[in-house]
């Protein structure tokens, strides 16, 4: 199969996978960040995240096509194999996913202070979010610009939502 068809064929599993993975990372960090935890939470939670979330979308996903060929009962024309888009989505997952985290990964032998891995990981996230944006739209053949500042504002908007939840709950204790 040709990469283009291949990759017009996958794209959603990828878009999915990255967006999810950077997302619910980010997630993490601007909640630690928000609630003013320690920096080594950002690590422990959010290398937690990027395995057990990026498995489960990807259990996920192929379930969920496995289930939709066996409703169709018939093969059809250019189906998917539940494995590969599962793969797919693991792989994007985790490799896009992690971006938010490659701050906290380099103070550990970096000398970062925590709101210049947090800034960092803003400017990383950012850029996943655009990366993310502009394949797509190479992919679909629309203006890699929008579909650069659509991915980009959805991010923002899910990073900004975990952030100030983390904001409000800081001085919160559990017994």
């Amino acid at each position: 199969m040709a990469f283009r068809a291949y990759s017009e064929k996958y794209l959603a599993e990828f878009v999915y996978g990255a967006t999810d993975g950077t997302v619910t990372t980010f997630a993490v960090v601007s909640g630690v960040v928000g609630a003013q935890l320690s920096p080594a939470i950002v690590f422990i939670l959010g290398i937690s995240n990027v395995l057990a979330d990026g498995f489960s979308m990807a259990s996920s996903n192929y379930l969920a096509e496995k289930s939709d060929q066996q409703l169709a009962r018939v093969p059809t024309e250019g189906e998917k194999a539940p494995l590969k888009t599962a793969a797919i989505t693991f792989v994007s997952f985790i490799a896009v996913g992690m971006v938010p985290l490659l701050p906290f990964i380099a103070a550990t032998t970096l000398k970062l202070s925590p709101e210049t891995q947090f800034l960092y990981s803003v400017i990383f996230t950012a850029c996943a979010f655009i990366t993310i944006g502009a394949i797509r739209g190479v992919v679909t053949r629309k203006n890699k610009f929008l579909t650069a500042f659509e991915t980009l504002f959805i991010g923002a908007i899910a990073a900004g939502v975990a952030y100030v939840v983390g904001y409000f709950l800081r001085g919160l204790t559990v017994v």
